[in-house]
């Protein structure tokens, strides 16, 4: 009865961890249409915090699996493409804002 428990626990911080990245990708897809620097600033800045969430609630998640379920989940987009691939791509595309490159 325990392990079903844990299942459905899981199963829940799972869902919430992909609701986190979608709004992750909504927001920095908005900070790249966005013409005002403060405003792609805050942008970006709201993404990371869901990034943080989703880092953090992946923490629980492993340590709450079965130590035989252990191996590494890959989680699949929409797309088909495998998620940390899109989310290195997004990041790598993103680059610093123009205030941080152009210090003086």
């Amino acid at each position: 009865m325990q392990n079903k428990k844990n299942q459905t626990g899981v199963g829940q911080m799972i869902q919430r961890c992909h609701k986190w990245r979608q709004k992750r990708k909504q927001y920095v897809d908005l900070a790249r249409q966005t013409n005002d620097e403060i405003e792609r600033e805050r942008l970006l800045q709201t993404a990371e915090h869901y990034c943080r969430m989703v880092n953090e609630e992946q923490i629980k998640i492993d340590s709450q699996r079965d130590p035989k379920d252990k191996t590494p989940v890959e989680e699949i987009t929409e797309s088909g493409e495998n998620s940390d691939t899109v989310d290195t791509n997004e990041e790598e595309e993103i680059g610093f804002p123009d205030f941080i490159t152009n210090l003086k």
